[in-house]
């Protein structure tokens, strides 16, 4: 598979490079960001796979977070894309609705039309992308997976329906019942259609409940988050966990809201809490 490099910049004696690349599984263009730590020059290393949030690219984690200084001492790369497919043919919203069509691929593999051709993040993110990776760059077959918001229920419905692909699931803010959430319930609806079955294949507090791996999962959650109630509804996942002993960290940050500054206040504990599990 071709790729283009975008741009090349050395940081923290790492590298954070841009690729472009097309993508049989979203038939388009999509692009990619690595940083490479200094120590993948050495030996391959482990990698944590990053999921924005609604409206985001590949760009924003990697320039916001401030998460490359931990991720070059400890020796992990980090791998951020795209949130949705793009590009000349691919169906948006006549609207310009941010929560739904071009930035808002909810991770997930639609079925319904006009999503259908293009609109399929979960193949994306578990299979194409980690195979692109590891045969292209200095990484191991060691994975863990995060994200923020809509890339929170990403990460943490990927996570819990590959757990054999993955050490540990880590995530801020998540979208954690979307079948209740405005959000969730509006994207389901146009990327999947009315089948509740389908929509619970992609509702991580149903797949919590159900699940018998015991993948290490830490959240943060902040306290003055204006879509905490309605949008992202934590309490859930505590609810799917109740009568059992799983290995979640649930942590509600007092003060701190939806933005990247509570990201970076917080992501080398979760880099740290990564690297633990590799």
């Amino acid at each position: 598979m071709r790729l283009t490099q975008v741009s090349n910049n050395k940081v923290f004696d790492g590298l954070h490079q841009q690729y472009q690349h097309f993508s049989s599984t979203l038939d388009c263009q999509m692009q990619f960001a690595v940083f490479l730590p200094p120590q993948a020059e050495v030996k391959p290393v482990p990698v944590v796979y990053w999921l924005s949030g609604l409206t985001c690219s590949d760009e924003n984690f990697m320039q916001k977070a401030g998460a490359l200084r931990m991720a070059a001492k400890l020796g992990i790369a980090i791998v951020t894309m795209d949130t949705s497919p793009r590009g000349e043919g691919v169906a948006d919203v006549e609207d310009g609705a941010y929560d739904l069509g071009l930035g808002a691929g909810f991770y997930l593999n639609a079925t319904q039309a006009p999503w259908v051709a293009h609109y399929q993040m979960y193949d994306y993110v578990v299979k194409e992308l980690p195979e692109l990776i590891e045969a292209h760059f200095p990484v191991n077959d060691q994975r863990a997976i995060s994200g923020h918001s809509m890339g929170g229920h990403g990460a943490l419905v990927i996570g819990l329906t590959n757990c054999e692909r993955y050490s540990s699931i880590s995530a801020f803010s998540p979208i954690c019942h979307p079948m209740s959430s405005p959000w969730g319930q509006k994207a389901f609806t146009q990327y999947l259609g009315d089948g509740v079955k389908k929509w619970q294949q992609y509702d991580a507090s149903l797949l919590l409940a159900n699940t018998e791996a015991l993948i290490p999962i830490l959240i943060d959650q902040g306290d003055d988050d204006p879509f905490l109630d309605m949008e992202l509804k934590p309490e859930s996942l505590l609810k799917a966990i109740e009568t059992r002993d799983y290995p979640l960290i649930l942590r509600m940050q007092s003060g701190y809201d939806h933005s990247y500054y509570f990201i970076a206040t917080f992501i080398e504990e979760h880099l740290g809490f990564h690297a633990k599990h590799f």
